[in-house]
């Protein structure tokens, strides 16, 4: 079930005076900087009340949220070779490939299967493509979820929740700090994912793609990060692909060093 998310996490008392809500953008392997930015949070023990992803994000909350250390969720993903090890390519009827290896990894890394058992009360954006609107869960079976968050159109195929068709999230909102922004009073928003100007044009499906979604999730990144206190991004993070899986240990570093500088700043005042 998809959930309207404005007012129902202050209905079940999580508004608190000095709550922290931690919203985590889309962006592939760039999301991995999201694993650094946990791990600046825990050096200065800072524990987010709430929080909220789309695509990559939706990865690095969900596993944060089950109860996983920013540590392990790295190791998570430090075995891997490259995108064959999540995806498989299938017949471009719906998309080029799609996301079942990664499904069950995921399932295996999880300590809960679904959302209602999260430590911390994590939301999971994506975009119902039905009916052209962002959504978020709070509710339900994680993994299907998180699928459906990160299933870029034409790249991946879309994800069938209860007979309705969803999207990556950064369709419309690829930060989703609007998922959450009247359920904590300081918003911090990890953006791993600035727009490189350094394109050049491929001539393949995949490419134009990709960069079409880049574009996409660009301009409707602006709205929301209005609506954060605090914004964390590396201009360095619009060097790498979508799919360089071979950055990991770069983009933690990156993640943790930009969080650091926002935190350090925010602690001084």
């Amino acid at each position: 079930m998809a959930w309207n998310i404005d007012g129902l996490l202050e209905r079940i008392g999580l508004l608190q005076d000095n709550s922290i809500g931690l919203a985590m953008s889309g962006g592939g392997a760039r999301g991995f900087s999201h694993i650094g930015v946990l791990m600046a949070f825990e050096r200065f023990g800072i524990k987010p009340d709430v929080m909220a992803g789309v695509s990559a994000g939706s990865i690095a909350v969900a596993l944060y949220g089950a109860g996983l250390s920013p540590l392990e969720i790295q190791e998570c993903f430090a075995e891997a070779s490259g995108m064959s090890d999540f995806t498989e390519w299938t017949i471009p009827k719906e998309g080029l490939m799609r996301l079942n290896r990664f499904g069950k990894l995921l399932e295996s890394w999880l300590p809960v299967k679904n959302l209602e058992e999260m430590r911390i009360p994590t939301v999971i954006c994506a975009t119902d493509i039905e009916h052209g609107k962002a959504i978020g869960w709070l509710k339900g079976e994680i993994v299907p979820r998180v699928l459906a968050s990160c299933s870029i159109p034409v790249v991946f195929a879309p994800v069938k929740i209860n007979g309705i068709n969803y999207v990556d999230g950064g369709v419309l909102r690829n930060l989703p700090a609007w998922a959450i922004r009247k359920s904590c009073k300081t918003l911090y928003g990890s953006n791993c994912s600035p727009l490189s100007r350094d394109y050049h044009f491929k001539a393949s499906v995949l490419d134009i793609a990709l960069r079409s979604y880049q574009l996409m999730s660009k301009a409707n990144t602006l709205q929301d990060l209005r609506l954060c206190d605090y914004i964390i991004q590396s201009s360095i993070m619009s060097q790498y692909k979508t799919f360089q899986l071979s950055i990991l240990h770069k983009a933690v570093k990156h993640g943790y060093d930009a969080a650091c500088r926002v935190l350090e700043k925010n602690l001084e005042k």
